[in-house]
């Protein structure tokens, strides 16, 4: 099993908002320094816990500092830019990068982010598949491009000048473009499967229950099966709200305690997406109230915490629970205390995982 990073991030708001750009900024290279694969940084311009507000730009600045580690966005949210843009900013980084990206795309879940761009009451999945459409054939076309849809038009036909590059939007050193990997928000996810079927891979987010996590692979090979493509466990990803410290009683004080950064983040999505009509993602069948769902429910089935030992049993109990996957991402939380963040991902690589390989079997490939 590998080792990824994934972050939105959370954090508290009174916090100065340059510390937590460089807590996470030392997470990213911590976990570089540690061996990780791949790391994701999330997006959101108008919220201010979660204050990465572009992940391409905060994924430009470890470009310099880290060697070897993937970096990828996660995600940029399609309808609150332009096509060009992003087709062209993502090729700078791919480039920036040394083909060290991989290109997370959603249609973006924050609402006031919808408002703020002015798409709250559009469609926004049909927005999504039509920039990555025109994203795509920008990098795969000719100039003067010539690409119409509803939401977005895009030509240089009048500017084009060939003779000193003039209307040519750049394209990614990767060919034909970076690995697209979609995040899978939803129980039995539809967006699984289509994106399996267009070639891209999946990452099962943090705030889901075991049980619809588990429900992504079926539609995972479903959207292989229609592509003619195996489906990998290998290239499954999976995000996980984990903690680890050398003992057991000090993992629970700081990932379960009143003012853990692990319960403010559950807070602040239990809040958000209940609003939002999504509780659905926190019960563990359909038939479970609303009124069920309490922080105190949801941080006891989805944070992982303890010495390494423990963590490293119940990762493996999620694992048999969920099914085979090849990357476990551990989801990046506020540093409350910067040693004890920094000990979890130590441990983590250096004493869990070692564990969780010893006992896991070989790959199946359906």
């Amino acid at each position: 099993m590998n080792l990824g990073f994934f972050t939105m991030p959370i954090h508290p708001l009174n916090k100065d908002w340059r510390q937590s750009l460089g807590e996470d900024r030392e997470a990213f290279l911590l976990a570089d320094e540690l061996g990780f694969v791949e790391a994701y940084a999330g997006e959101h311009a108008t919220d201010l816990s979660e204050n990465i507000t572009s992940c391409t730009m905060f994924l430009a600045s470890l470009a310099g500092a880290t060697k070897s580690i993937k970096l990828g966005t996660g995600t940029v949210n399609l309808p609150n830019s332009h096509p060009v843009a992003i087709a062209a900013q993502i090729a700078m980084l791919d480039h920036m990068l040394d083909g060290r990206f991989i290109f997370g795309i959603s249609p973006g879940g924050l609402l006031s982010d919808a408002e703020a761009f002015g798409n709250l009451g559009a469609n926004r999945n049909e927005m999504f598949v039509e920039c990555i459409d025109q994203v795509l054939a920008l990098w795969s076309g000719a100039a003067p491009y010539d690409l119409k849809g509803k939401y977005w038009n895009v030509s240089t036909s009048k500017t084009l000048m060939p003779e000193i590059g003039q209307g040519y939007v750049p394209r990614p050193l990767q060919r034909p473009h970076p690995e697209i990997v979609v995040t899978a928000v939803a129980p039995f996810s539809k967006g699984v499967s289509e994106a399996a079927a267009r070639g891209w891979e999946p990452i099962s987010a943090n705030f889901l229950m075991p049980n619809w996590v588990k429900s992504h692979w079926p539609k995972y090979v479903e959207g292989c099966a229609r592509a003619g493509r195996m489906a990998n466990p290998a290239k499954w990803r999976v995000a996980k709200s984990i903690f680890v410290a050398d003992d057991d009683r000090t993992a629970r004080d700081y990932a379960m305690a009143a003012n853990s950064p692990y319960r403010f983040y559950y807070n602040q999505l239990v809040t958000k997406l209940k609003k939002n009509g999504r509780a659905e993602l926190f019960k563990t069948s359909r038939d479970m109230p609303d009124d069920a769902i309490t922080l105190d429910m949801v941080c006891d089935k989805l944070i992982i915490y303890g010495s390494p030992r423990k963590v490293a049993d119940e990762l493996l109990a999620f694992r048999e629970e969920v099914g085979e996957f090849g990357t476990l991402l551990y989801a990046g939380k506020d540093w409350l205390s910067r040693d004890l963040g920094r000990r979890s991902m130590i441990l983590l690589a250096e004493k869990v995982l070692p564990m969780i390989e010893a006992a896991c079997p070989k790959s199946r490939v359906t």
